[in-house]
């Protein structure tokens, strides 16, 4: 068939996926003929014989009844919009975030407004425009606060930032968010106490800053409701196991604003210690490639901070201990290489893939450039695989990567 009638089918699919008994997000198009196909071959990532798109996103009509304001990790406030609870490809959406103050006025949104609602990527709820002509007179502008919502604190707009924030260090809602992102997957991972798990501890007053983690006892654990003799002994075992995190990972933990898995890897391998760390002036900061100014200045600042240095010295006393992993005298397999993933990974998931290098002694990097030695490709690679191309970098698919972690040849 022509081209043009792979674009009606689709046009066609797009309007009957909704009856289907079965979800589909999208549809691949593929040359039907197997000697057209090995003539047609493959690129790097995908054959030149079929093509993939997903559907447009499916939209609904829905009213904005409020706007609630939470507060981040880091302080930022983050406007959230309370929908009129509408059902879009069988989820119901009730709430999506705003972002921030430019994208509402961006928007033209009011309290009050019917708005045009769509599941970003079929996942994320997202407030797309407000229907202007629905409006009655009786709608409301929305108000960004001027002070916190938890702590009452004013709230600062920094220039050239989009975000206002709480610069109150002992904010609750911050706090709560530190401790979630500290046990977290993106932190030390300690097992058994998720975010609904350190909500219910700082709501009793039993955790309110990272070294209550760490004085945790068995018999105040056992009995709360969800709780019990064994979910308690494997928390603590967990968070015994977690006194002895990568300096990377801890710094990574602690969720310093523009200190993340990259920028945490590079101060790890350049100052080795927490201590010699702490020491550290911007200049020497800044000397590392890969850790840019407002990290430089973010990272002083925290660790000048009386409150995080008392903070530092309690974890201490508690046999909290950060160090740099050993390195093999034999060598690990993926030793010197720096690696960049892009697309999809099949078998692992990107943390488990990120994981695995820093096991077998590689560097994890975020953005392709000069210093990168491998690029793994999944699924659906994007402009990361091209740049690595034009920079003549080894490419690898999952498979090839694996090989690589068990020291194969490639």
């Amino acid at each position: 068939p022509e081209m043009s009638n792979v674009i009606d089918y689709f046009k066609v699919l797009t309007r009957l996926r909704h009856d289907l008994p079965y979800d589909i997000d999208g549809m691949v198009a593929k040359v039907d003929e197997f000697s057209l196909q090995d003539r047609l071959g493959n690129k790097s990532r995908a054959p030149r014989w079929a093509i993939a798109r997903k559907f447009p996103a499916t939209q609904s009509t829905t009213k904005l009844l409020d706007v609630e304001f939470q507060v981040g990790r880091t302080g930022a406030i983050t406007p959230v919009a309370v929908l009129e609870p509408v059902e879009i490809d069988g989820a119901t959406v009730s709430r999506a975030t705003l972002h921030n103050q430019d994208e509402i006025k961006r928007k033209d949104l009011h309290v009050g407004d019917s708005v045009l609602v769509q599941r970003a990527g079929d996942v994320i709820p997202e407030v797309v425009k407000a229907l202007t002509n629905l409006r009655t007179g009786s709608e409301c502008q929305i108000a960004m606060p001027t002070h916190c919502p938890a702590c009452n604190s004013l709230l600062t707009k920094p220039e050239g930032e989009a975000v206002t924030r709480c610069v109150n260090g002992i904010c609750p809602a911050q706090q709560l968010r530190t401790l979630a992102h500290y046990t977290s997957k993106a932190g030390l991972d300690i097992e058994g106490l998720g975010a609904k798990y350190i909500e219910q501890l700082f709501d009793l007053g039993m955790i309110q800053t990272i070294p209550d983690i760490y004085m945790l006892r068995h018999d105040l654990l056992k009995d709360l409701e969800g709780w019990g003799d064994k979910s308690a002994d494997n928390v603590l075992a967990a968070i015994e196991q977690a006194k002895t995190p990568n300096l990377s990972q801890f710094l990574a933990a602690l969720g310093i604003r523009f200190i993340g898995e990259i920028s945490a890897q590079l101060l790890e391998q350049h100052f080795r210690s927490l201590a010699t760390l702490q020491s550290a002036d911007k200049e020497e900061l800044l000397d590392i490639d890969g850790i840019g100014e407002q990290a430089a200045e973010s990272l002083i600042s925290y660790l000048q901070s009386e409150q995080v240095t008392l903070m530092l010295d309690k974890l201490h006393e508690l046999g909290v201990n950060p160090a740099v992993a050993e390195v093999s005298a034999t060598g690990l397999p993926l030793e010197g290489a720096v690696i960049v993933f892009t697309g999809t990974l099949l078998q692992l998931s990107r943390d488990e893939a990120k994981k695995l290098v820093k096991d077998c002694g590689g560097q994890i990097a975020s953005s392709v450039t000069k210093k990168v030695t491998h690029v793994v490709a999944g699924e659906k690679a994007g402009s990361k695989l091209r740049k690595a191309t034009d920079l003549g970098k080894i490419i690898l698919s999952e498979a090839e990567f694996l090989s690589l972690t068990q020291g194969d040849s490639i």
